[in-house]
């Protein structure tokens, strides 16, 4: 099958700067992909790319199958959004979607049946004759998506849409997105530097940093089985420590820390003698109020809340251990340590499994 949208070796340098170094994706029909990465990645020039606001230094885009690099803006088959929605405030809902339309020459009333059918797929069916400024953050988002849908574009790129909303929105409308993208059957290309935005909407995620891609790969993928320390520290949160591998057999490592904690991870490439980073999840931690209840993990330590975090089921704990050392612990859901304050001593402990460990860069 031909992908819908296919990067290759694409650079983009201004000056001296490197910007986009050698990238290349390609994004299945009827799919939703994320470019997920932190500011001044490159995900944007990337976007402007293939809109063709920008022409590459080197590689190709193709859309269906065909490259795109000496086609205009206005006539590849892509569509944007953006985070400034740019709706008209002088016109209708009705006319704001319908402009691409009638710029194309089509009929009135073709084009009044076309608008009343994406209206009907925003779920905002008999709005046409509003105003904009009549509608909420989330309709108008929805407007701009059904005033780019309506021209039925290959591929609908979408340049941090959600960045103006509020945050209780902002949790809605990534809901709404996806489905809106299933009901419309139409390749999403989005970036985000918000990593929950990705990981609840998209099909497949692009790691980026630094003009590159680290990695791509599901939500559970990069959460779970992180490629390199950038992916396994930018996506979710993470204790961290560094130090020197201390002995290796097959996959399992033991490092000692900066400060003279011996711990059990996995790092199946990892020599002794090697620095290297462990990560461990906030939720692979176990609290326990005796060191008997953790013996079956590889790592047990004994320590001290200082801090209390609390977020309803998302709670969590900061514990200082003998060495110095604070990890965050998430709380249990089933509220049996609802009555931890600071100051109290608790065991805690998580397997090597849970564990990953990289060679320090």
């Amino acid at each position: 099958m031909t992908p819908d949208l296919e990067c290759l070796d694409l650079v983009k340098r201004f000056g001296d700067t490197t910007a986009v170094d050698n990238v290349s994706f390609s994004v299945p029909p009827g799919s939703f992909f994320s470019i997920l990465g932190p500011s001044g990645c490159g995900k944007t020039t990337i976007m402007r790319m293939i809109a063709g606001f920008l022409d590459p230094t080197s590689g190709d885009i193709r859309i269906k199958g065909g490259s795109v690099l000496d086609t205009p803006p206005n006539k590849r088959p892509v569509n944007m959004v953006f985070q400034h929605l740019a709706l008209f405030p002088m016109m209708t809902i009705a006319e704001n979607i319908g402009y691409g339309l009638r710029r194309r020459g089509m009929a009135k009333g073709e084009i009044g049946r076309k608008v009343d059918e994406a209206l009907d797929r925003i779920g905002l069916p008999g709005i046409g004759g509003r105003k904009v400024d009549e509608l909420s953050g989330g309709q108008k988002q929805r407007v701009a998506i059904a005033r780019c849908m309506v021209l039925e574009p290959d591929v609908l790129l979408l340049d941090e849409p959600l960045g103006a909303l509020d945050l209780k929105l902002r949790e809605h409308m990534k809901v709404e997105l996806k489905a809106l993208q299933a009901a419309f059957d139409t390749t999403f290309v989005y970036i985000t530097h918000d990593q929950s935005e990705a990981l609840v909407m998209s099909d497949q995620i692009a790691v980026m940093n630094a003009g590159r891609f680290e990695q791509v790969g599901t939500g559970q993928d990069l959460y779970y089985r992180p490629d390199t320390p950038f992916v396994a520290g930018f996506i979710g949160e993470s204790n961290r420590w560094k130090g020197r591998i201390e002995r290796a057999e097959g996959d399992t490592v033991q490092l000692r820390t900066d400060t003279g904690l011996a711990m059990r991870a996995t790092g199946a490439t990892l020599s002794e003698g090697d620095m290297a980073e462990i990560f461990v999840r906030p939720e692979s931690i176990r609290l326990a109020d005796h060191a008997e209840a953790l013996s079956s993990f590889d790592n047990r330590l004994k320590g001290t809340v200082t801090s209390l975090l609390f977020n309803g089921a998302a709670s969590r704990v900061l514990v200082r251990d003998d060495a110095g050392e604070t990890l965050e612990v998430n709380l249990p859901q089933s509220g049996e340590f609802a009555s931890l304050k600071r100051g109290d001593t608790v065991h805690i402990g998580w397997g090597a499994g849970q564990a990953t460990c990289f060679g320090a860069a």
